[in-house]
């Protein structure tokens, strides 16, 4: 499904924040997005960051070679090599400089 189908039938909030999102990870090179049923994938050769709606809020899933001890970040899984780390996003504005210093970090540990 493209990106604009996903948007068709999806929540009025959830656009912008993608849209912040994607214009941090765009920046930064090559980026396959891929629109699914559950939400957006960010790819370069494997998915190293996720979009996924909830009911008031987008959760972002990224994935790093370390752990991340942050307030934001309300859930990390994985180990001993990569991590998953979530963090909730309610409007444009939380992609903010941390965030997309992750989402950076996340685009350069994967593999191209």
């Amino acid at each position: 499904m493209s990106v604009q189908e996903y948007f068709a039938t999806g929540p009025e909030f959830e656009r912008p924040i993608y849209e912040a999102v994607a214009a941090a990870l765009t920046e930064l090179g090559p980026l396959v997005v891929d629109a699914v049923q559950v939400g957006i994938l960010f790819k370069r050769v494997r998915t190293f960051a996720e979009l996924r709606p909830q009911r008031a809020r987008v959760v972002l899933s990224f994935w790093l070679s370390r752990p991340l001890d942050h307030p934001r970040v309300v859930r990390s899984l994985g180990g001993p090599r990569r991590f998953a780390h979530f963090v909730h996003l309610r409007e444009p504005q939380d992609v903010d400089d941390e965030v997309r210093d992750w989402l950076a970090e996340a685009y350069l540990s994967s593999p191209e």
